[in-house]
């Protein structure tokens, strides 16, 4: 799955560390997901849109292999 994260985080001039703490998460957490190592839970990828005031398919974008 892809996302979006760094590019929101930027339009918000905000630190991994600081959208952690408003998610409720590691700053490791945030960097894995913008890595692509983490997919977020639901409650998680809803805090994110929410944080970024935006909709979840803004953010997170299914790939043709997460389909199989």
């Amino acid at each position: 799955m892809k996302n979006s994260i760094k590019v929101e985080r930027a339009k918000k001039n905000m630190t991994q560390a600081e959208l952690a703490k408003l998610a409720g998460v590691s700053r490791q957490t945030i960097n894995a997901m913008e890595l692509g190592k983490y997919a977020p839970s639901t409650i998680l990828a809803l805090k994110l849109a929410s944080i970024f005031e935006v909709e979840i398919s803004q953010i997170f974008i299914l790939e043709e292999t997460d389909w199989e």
